[in-house]
């Protein structure tokens, strides 16, 4: 199903909390939105697929391999297959996932 919106808007920000949406889950990958309160963020962990990361609003540190990225609003990383990688929220934000599993 087709339907219009607003990437922002597609989650709201919670006090303490990390929130998420998954927009689309195929086979091939998958594209969440997620929104990270202040201080918020996803420990160390490790995916067995690429990924990128956007940043919608505000900003954030993400972490592969050891080296720390400061992103701002309209900055995107690639996080490879199998590297160790973090997120932290500097400000509140919001990011795009995409997942790409094939």
């Amino acid at each position: 199903m087709s339907e219009k919106a607003k990437i922002k808007e597609v989650v709201d920000y919670h006090p303490g909390a990390v929130v998420s949406k998954t927009l689309m889950e195929k086979e091939a990958g998958s594209i969440t939105v997620f929104a990270f309160d202040q201080g918020q963020g996803l420990s160390e962990h490790t995916a067995p697929y690429d990924a990128l990361v956007q940043i919608l609003d505000g900003e954030a540190v993400v972490t592969v391999s050891g080296k720390s990225h400061e992103l701002a609003e309209g900055e995107y990383i690639i996080m490879p297959a199998n590297k160790p990688h973090s997120l932290r929220a500097i400000s509140k934000f919001k990011m795009l996932l995409v997942m790409i599993k094939s």
